[in-house]
């Protein structure tokens, strides 16, 4: 089935020729459906769709999902809140990327809700598509919700409506979820996913302990563990950070002509995340950090993220991210790269006091460079990757 673009111009021979042999959908609605011959094929192992990771640590790699895979997701992700047919979901994340694919568009197709399709993200338009739809379900990206919390009319805008909110892809500021919760009323849910398990695999239960800084509880059918950093194989008990290995029915089937790599990420049944963490007494997992991202910095351990909370609760800031970067005498120094709220001051002499106050002395970063904008992903996730580039830092 071809997809139809709108065309200014019919008679045009590009147009011609993209219309050639297409359908208009219209039409397929009204037919019977006779002469259609069902394919047999195995849903565990056939290719559904080929999803690249979005390379925000490195270079991007497809990720080859089975049918089976995307189904199970789509279940997942519907029953976690109990999403209907009464159900509104305002869709702002690209559907060709894995959350918005299956947290969005699959799930909310499997059960016959309204999905409200934004073609790119905005903060006026993302506010103004609440107020006038009123959708009872947002799944987002931090990004978003920091660009709703920040924008100076956002108390003329009613988001009464939405009963359930999703955040995942980039870890959340804990500052930025109680603002969001504290203002809207609404429950902000953060949750844990990868391209190569589909998406969302845990998430902070909707009629459950909702509990801040943590991704939450494993979806049905699906396991996680925290595996020791050195062997790889000894799980972990409570408390200790390791790296999350998962299993269950949405592991992809490898990574598209990596044979390599498939075997790295998918050993004995497991796949390896690369995510730092750990489980607590209640069995809620937490994220740390990512493997690539730990900063060891004079034989102390770093972890970006506890820094990047610290800098969020700065009133000045906006967006915050911490890479980082060779240093002759530590081996690596902490560095931020900081983006201000719109109208705000800030110094960096005055920002890296601010962490002073918050945290050891060898988590405090030793620079921070001041940006109008940081790099962003497709979805809006902040891209260390390039950050790293522009320091001259392989990936």
């Amino acid at each position: 089935l071809n997809v139809l673009y709108p065309l200014k111009n019919k008679t045009s021979p590009e147009a011609q020729k993209r219309l050639a042999g297409a359908r208009q959908f219209k039409e397929l609605l009204k037919s019977t459906g006779t002469g259609i011959k069902a394919v047999k094929w195995d849903i565990d192992k056939e290719l559904a769709v080929l999803i690249y990771t979005g390379g925000t640590t490195g270079k991007p790699k497809g990720v080859m999902l089975s049918q089976r895979n995307l189904v199970a997701n789509a279940y997942q992700c519907r029953s976690w809140i109990d999403v209907d047919d009464k159900d509104r979901m305002l869709v702002v994340l690209p559907i060709f990327h894995g959350f918005g694919m299956s947290v969005c568009m699959n799930s909310g197709l499997l059960a016959g809700s309204t999905l409200i399709l934004l073609p790119r993200f905005g903060t006026d338009d993302l506010l103004k598509a609440i107020q006038r739809y009123q959708p009872t379900i947002f799944a987002g990206v931090p990004t978003m919700y920091i660009g709703m919390l920040n924008h100076p009319q956002l108390s003329k805008y009613d988001l009464s409506s939405l009963r359930g909110c999703f955040v995942g892809a980039a870890p959340l500021p804990l500052e930025v979820k109680e603002r969001f919760e504290k203002l809207t009323g609404s429950r902000l849910l953060e949750g844990y996913g990868l391209t190569e398990a589909v998406t969302a695999i845990c998430c902070n239960p909707f009629n459950g302990i909702n509990k801040s800084g943590s991704i939450g509880i494993p979806f049905a059918d699906t396991v996680i563990a925290i595996r020791d950093l050195e062997s790889g194989l000894q799980e972990l008990p409570p408390g200790e950070i390791g790296e999350l290995v998962v299993q269950g029915p949405t592991l992809m089937l490898g990574y598209y002509n990596r044979p390599e790599e498939t075997q790295e990420a998918l050993r004995g049944g497991w796949l390896n995340t690369g995510d730092l963490g750990y489980m607590d007494e209640d069995g809620y997992f937490y994220i740390v950090d990512r493997k690539k991202d730990l900063i060891i910095t004079g034989g102390f351990n770093v972890y970006p993220k506890e820094v990047e909370d610290v800098l969020y609760r700065h009133p000045a800031v906006e967006e915050a991210c911490v890479i980082g970067v060779p240093d002759d005498y530590a081996g690596e120094k902490v560095k931020a790269f900081v983006k201000l709220k719109e109208g705000a001051t800030a110094t960096e002499k005055e920002l890296i006091d601010f962490c002073r106050e918050h945290l050891t002395k060898y988590k405090v970063p030793r620079e921070i460079e001041l940006a109008a904008e940081l790099p962003k992903s497709a979805i809006g996730k902040i891209l260390k990757k390039e950050l790293r580039q522009q320091q001259r830092i392989p990936s």
